[in-house]
């Protein structure tokens, strides 16, 4: 996927599905459980691109590999690729890249952050980004920030 500090764009296949009286739908052969839908043939485009970089920013903070590309001539029997049609999605697998640092804080200031972010429903990490980004940043990009979070909420359901 990277070679050195250059990022490589990946291309995935993805599945479009049309039925009478419905949205579009999108699948990607590559990422079973992947999916999303769009009203319009653009909006179903969007949100393949956007639902393929939450998934593939979930697997690598959870540690896995990433699938090597299929091609369309390895899907040439893929019952799912029955009735859709085929499209490339892009995805730069380090542009949301999670890092870890190290902090110093006192141990009763971490007690404290640790409560705080359990009222809020977020892990220790997850806290002292919103906290320190909305202190940084003020309230217009709280909206951001809750997206960023609603987002990521999501994938663990999944």
């Amino acid at each position: 996927m990277t070679r050195g500090k250059e990022t490589e764009i990946v291309n995935y296949i993805a599945y479009l599905h049309k039925d009478r009286n419905s949205d579009f739908g999108v699948s990607f052969p590559d990422f079973p459980g992947c999916i999303t839908a769009g009203k319009t043939l653009d909006e179903a485009h969007r949100m393949a691109a956007k639902a393929l970089a939450l998934h593939v920013a979930g697997m690598m903070e959870d540690g896995e590999n990433m699938p090597t590309p299929s091609s369309m001539d390895e899907l040439a029997s893929d019952p799912g690729r029955k009735g859709a049609v085929a499209f490339l999605v892009h995805v730069d697998p380090d542009a949301d890249k999670t890092i870890r640092i190290n902090i110093t804080a006192r141990e009763k200031q971490i007690e404290m952050i640790d409560r705080l972010a359990v009222e809020a429903g977020m892990t220790r990490s997850a806290f002292m980004v919103h906290a320190s980004l909305r202190t940084s940043y003020g309230s217009r990009r709280n909206t951001r920030i809750a997206t960023l979070q609603g987002s990521r909420g999501r994938r663990r359901v999944q």
